[in-house]
């Protein structure tokens, strides 16, 4: 599999940097995790993708580059949990790479990926544990696809932005990430919360609202009523920033039934209980969080070639401590989803928007992009993990 870029300058929006732009990437051969045996370095054998030395006339095309308008640089999203289904997958396998990364996934999650993706039975991939690395690893199988059909999107990549788990995805492919160090802490990330979720009664609740909407008094006296009924310390708080007047709302079970029958009360024109087993993005995974934190200690994270956004605060990732941080962090914190694609398109009046390739199964990501910026979701394409496409542009 060949380098998704050679060596380039990149520049829009504010970031700039100069680097080969990394997917599957391996800058660390023979570095391994504590009992993780040769994974490190059969990903480099399996996946080599290195910044390239810069060759005759490269300096030339760099210029080049920074003298293009902003709508030729591109921004790539990769999506999270909830977006899976049976079949992702199958019309990536014929791309460069793909199954190689399937056989490596096989060998640090434990069993087959793949197998699970195309067959299913859906009740299994749905499960927390399997399909948050299922989505990870078919976001990536979908930048392959896209690297192959339209390379010239990949190179011209400027910024990345990841739903959730998709953050892990959005930072291998800036080259921050290992990819199979990543799946590693995506496996552990996903395992403890579902094991977390599985302690406590609890859910996500989707809300749309009128402009007038209290989602804060909402939750307030939410919990109030869950201490009524007797639960110590209950949760109801926002865990997700859609856009304008869209939230998911999080917590216990309880909670969420007495603001679905209270709805009107609260402005809440439609609400709808999410297929999740927990309340995800608040302070009830916090025992999920340890675990995490641990393997990331063990983590080499460098700084990422491109703009990568942080779900915690929306803004750009700056090194490597920061990234172990928040993604830390982002395991009990709300996703500010709408406030992140605010600060990836922000730009001066009359500048055009770039291209914007959603990258994994699902168009949720851009129906999102839809309601939070109608200009810039006008150059949103989405590259299917399915087959009979014509082009990852369609």
């Amino acid at each position: 599999m060949g380098s998704w870029a050679a060596a380039t300058t990149w520049r829009l929006g504010g970031c700039s940097g100069r680097g080969g732009l990394r997917g599957v990437v391996t800058r660390r051969r023979g570095s391994s995790r504590p009992g993780g045996g040769d994974r490190a370095a059969t990903l480099s054998d399996l996946l080599q993708s290195s910044v390239e030395a810069e060759e005759p006339g490269a300096a030339e095309a760099a210029e080049r580059r920074q003298r293009r308008s902003p709508r030729e640089g591109t921004v790539l999203l990769f999506p999270g949990q909830g977006s899976q289904f049976v079949g992702m997958g199958r019309g990536l396998l014929r791309y460069p790479g793909v199954r190689d990364m399937y056989r490596l996934a096989e060998k640090v999650l434990g069993y087959d990926l793949l197998s699970l993706c195309l067959e299913g039975p859906r009740d299994e991939l749905d499960r927390t544990r399997h399909c948050q690395p299922a989505v990870f690893v078919a976001s990536l199988a979908a930048v392959e696809k896209l690297n192959h059909q339209r390379p010239e999107v990949v190179e011209s990549c400027v910024a990345a932005a990841g739903y959730s788990v998709g953050e892990f995805a959005a930072l291998v492919f800036a080259g921050a990430l290992d990819f199979a160090e990543a799946l590693y802490a995506v496996k552990v990330r996903a395992e403890a919360m579902q094991q977390a979720s599985e302690a406590v009664p609890s859910g996500m609740l989707s809300v749309i609202g009128r402009r007038e909407a209290n989602y804060k008094l909402a939750c307030a006296e939410a919990r109030k009523h869950c201490e009524s009924l007797g639960i110590e310390k209950p949760v109801c708080e926002i865990s997700n920033y859609l856009f304008p007047d869209s939230r998911v709302i999080a917590g216990h079970l309880q909670a969420l039934e007495f603001l679905q029958q209270n709805a009107r009360k609260y402005y809440f024109t439609r609400t709808s209980m999410l297929p999740v087993s927990g309340a995800f993005h608040t302070r009830l995974m916090e025992p999920a969080v340890e675990p995490l934190a641990e393997v990331l200690k063990s983590t080499e994270i460098q700084k990422p070639l491109v703009c990568v956004y942080s779900n915690v605060d929306g803004k750009k990732y700056m090194h490597s401590k920061h990234i172990k941080k928040l993604l830390v962090k982002q395991v009990v914190s709300p996703v500010l989803w709408e406030q992140t694609m605010h600060s990836v398109y922000e730009r001066k009046q009359g500048t055009e928007f770039p291209y914007t390739f959603e990258v994994g199964p699902g168009k949720q990501l851009g129906a999102v992009l839809k309601k939070c910026n109608l200009k810039a979701w006008k150059q949103y394409n989405h590259v299917d993990a399915l087959e009979d496409e014509e082009s990852a542009g369609t």
